[in-house]
């Protein structure tokens, strides 16, 4: 009984893949290791941290930032607030190619020198969004609207946009901003847990 246990532990210790082996790997889900995105026309290996004595960075260990925001903070608007596994799925899509969407890091500059980004994203700090005749500019240069007398959204990309993390109110201050502007909320999505959470994953990270 106390072999058994000890194996079991072990396997624990060491992760089971798909098959039910034993191994060091540490897994983004079930079977799933890595993932190659391509990321400004090279290819990024999207993975967790694979060192079992990696810990987060020490840039998110204090406790005193910001305010924490809400799990839907656009109400009425139906923005969707995703996970990571979500935000990795559309990093996988834009990856491949597809132009619809559009992974935005919202943050001011000098956040992204300490930590990096996600895979796939440009930057466009939130600041710019504010801005009323800038957000409409790089709505029609980069998200697909018409801007004209009536704005027209229908080729409007389907934006993913994340900041520092929960207690991070730079991405919640670009999308009511866009919202206000009248883009459609069901083509806004807000990864909530941004790079704090991210980074607690050891997710890979890029320089933009």
């Amino acid at each position: 009984m106390k072999k058994l246990v000890v194996l079991f532990v072990s396997f624990l210790t060491l992760g089971v893949n798909a098959e039910g082996e034993a191994t060091k790997e540490v897994f983004i889900s079930p079977g799933v290791v890595s993932i190659n995105i391509n990321h400004q026309d090279k290819i990024v290996q999207l993975q967790r941290n694979q060192d079992r004595d990696n810990e987060i960075s020490d840039f998110y260990l204090k406790t005193t930032r910001g305010k924490i925001q809400p799990m839907h903070p656009f109400a009425p608007h139906l923005v969707e607030t995703i996970g990571e596994l979500k935000m990795i799925d559309y990093v996988k899509q834009r990856s491949a190619g597809d132009e619809s969407i559009l992974v935005i890091d919202t943050r001011t500059p000098n956040w992204l020198a300490f930590t990096g980004a996600i895979p796939t994203a440009i930057n466009i700090p939130y600041t710019q969004f504010k801005k009323k005749d800038k957000a409409l500019e790089i709505m029609e240069d980069q998200l697909g609207v018409q801007v004209d007398d009536v704005f027209d959204f229908t080729y409007a990309k389907t934006l993913v946009m994340y900041c520092n993390g929960i207690w991070c109110g730079q991405t919640p201050t670009a999308v009511k901003a866009l919202l206000s502007y009248g883009y459609p909320a069901a083509k806004i999505k807000y990864f909530r847990g941004g790079m704090q959470n991210w980074k607690s994953l050891g997710l890979t990270t890029v320089k933009l």
